[in-house]
């Protein structure tokens, strides 16, 4: 089989950028709608906050032109979406059968070519050249007729409000495009007895368009197994050159062959998710066949390269994790698998301690990792290697995927990372400690309300304002946790999304 390297970046994908107009008011007016909207959207491709390239279509002026642009994005796995502006008057029964056929990410640019008003110059042509104020009103109706989900953005293309609104919403998009091209391996099953991991692997490659299958253990154990000495070598030495390694762990270290096989774990497994073009993976620490390790190193690294992961079969938050690595790209910052795990609980100034077993992304940090081997207690195996250190401070979000039968449902805490109050000598893993908004308690109580997954994906790279976007793009719940929460209206959000997701599956 061909060996496909995963990709983590924005840089191969477009948006298209559609202008609507018509006929009525003369050629000369569709030079000018041409010329102004042409340069709305190169204003818009140079702004350093969107990251996708924007491609100028020609003006649309009737419905066989815009259907067939649609059908055409659609078509086209490097489109990520469109951007549809109504610099005239563009009559939305045009839109109809385009806007039904369109499968890709809208967004509705409320805008002008000016931005000061000419007032000791406006005429009649100046008001029908520039009339997108009612032609996007029109646009807009149409669209909500059609229940076509959408972004909108409101203003001028020079304001970095704009801009920053549509890079957000471009990230978003390019995240829902990672997922509908994902493939995802499970090694082994799912913990045993787990409610939370378990999910409905049909609907999600409905709703997401991600393949969730599953390969023996022992197919990546013979992937390992099958690494050379002069590969395992030179990982090794990466290894001695990228972080602070132990004495026990180095060359002529009484446990140097922990490091070693943890090379080859990483070597098997880069080798069998390259070979099947898989982006996201999930192991389980019951299900470690001839593995000698649960793997650990290998899979903080992958993470930190933008692969998807899941502890103890976890698919959905491997999805996460892979889409969150694509929405961040470029960004500073990185995202990983995190679960809740315990607290400090002083009044007032309560803390959350985040971590897994082995699995946290050194993308979280900007220090030197240090590379150490420790029992793990559960597995039955080889004592694992493993990077340890602690998120770097500042802003972030944890997101986690539920299946709530009738859907899925994204609940994400805005969170702000700390620097842990104390040293952590007998803690050897990557771990992160954080303050959530608004507070401790509300915080705690929404997410239990909400029957948000213990495993979730922490991002430092995007905000909440992302996974909104992305929600609205994939039709997917998402219930926010915030400044703004309070624990009364989040129990009624909760109530009312019931009801809403039930009826608008229709009977």
């Amino acid at each position: 089989m061909t060996r496909t390297p995963l990709t983590t970046s924005l840089n191969g994908y477009e948006v298209w950028f559609l202008t609507g107009s018509q006929h009525l008011y003369g050629e000369e007016t569709l030079r000018q709608v041409a010329a102004q909207s042409q340069a709305i959207a190169a204003q818009l491709g140079e702004a350093s906050d969107v990251p996708v390239r924007i491609v100028w279509k020609p003006v649309l002026t009737d419905s066989d032109a815009i259907r067939r642009i649609a059908l055409e994005a659609n078509a086209a796995d490097h489109v990520i979406g469109l951007i549809a502006w109504m610099h005239t008057f563009s009559p939305a029964k045009m839109w109809i059968a385009g806007l039904d056929a369109l499968q890709k990410p809208l967004l509705h640019l409320h805008t002008q070519a000016n931005v000061e008003l000419p007032w000791g110059d406006i005429d009649f042509d100046f008001m029908n050249l520039n009339q997108a104020a009612h032609g996007d009103r029109e646009f807009g109706y149409i669209q909500t007729r059609l229940g076509v989900p959408r972004k909108t953005v409101v203003g001028h293309a020079s304001d970095p409000r704009v801009t920053a609104e549509v890079g957000t919403w471009q990230r978003a998009a390019a995240g829902l495009a990672a997922s509908r091209s994902l493939k995802l391996a499970r090694f082994g099953d799912n913990m045993r007895f787990v409610a939370v991991t378990e999910g409905d692997k049909t609907e999600a490659e409905l709703r997401f368009g991600v393949q969730v299958n599953t390969w023996g253990v022992n197919e990546l154990a013979d992937a390992v197994h099958a690494a050379s000495d002069a590969d395992i070598d030179l990982l090794v030495a990466e290894y001695e050159e990228t972080y602070d390694v132990v004495a026990e762990l180095r060359k002529g270290g009484e446990r140097h062959d922990s490091l070693r096989y943890g090379a080859a774990i990483e070597l098997g497994l880069r080798s069998f998710l390259e070979e099947g073009g898989f982006g996201a993976f999930t192991t389980s620490f019951e299900d470690l066949g001839a593995l000698r390790q649960l793997p650990g190193l290998a899979v903080q690294r992958l993470m930190a390269e933008g692969y998807g992961f899941g502890a103890e079969g976890d698919w959905k938050t491997a999805v996460l994790v892979r889409v969150a690595n694509v929405m961040g790209a470029g960004l500073p910052g990185g995202a990983s698998l995190m679960e809740d795990y315990t607290y400090d609980l002083t009044p007032g100034d309560e803390l959350i301690l985040g971590a897994h077993m082995l699995e946290v992304s050194p993308s979280l940090t900007t220090a030197k990792p240090t590379l150490e081997v420790h029992p793990l207690g559960i597995g039955g195996k080889e004592d694992p290697v493993r990077l340890v250190f602690t998120a770097d401070p500042g802003p972030a979000v944890v997101v986690a995927l539920s299946d709530m039968r009738d859907r899925f449902r994204l609940t994400a805490n805005v969170v702000e990372n700390v620097a842990p109050r104390h040293p952590l000598p007998n803690l050897p893993v990557g771990r992160a400690v954080w303050k959530p908004a608004p507070d401790f308690a509300t915080s705690a109580a929404a997410w239990l309300t909400a029957g948000a997954a213990h495993h979730t994906v922490m991002s430092t790279a995007v905000g909440v304002d992302v996974f909104r976007d992305f929600a609205d793009m994939s039709k997917t719940e998402l219930l926010v946790i915030d400044e703004q929460t309070t624990l009364p209206d989040f129990q009624r959000e909760v109530r009312w999304n019931q009801a809403y997701y039930r009826l608008a599956q229709g009977l």
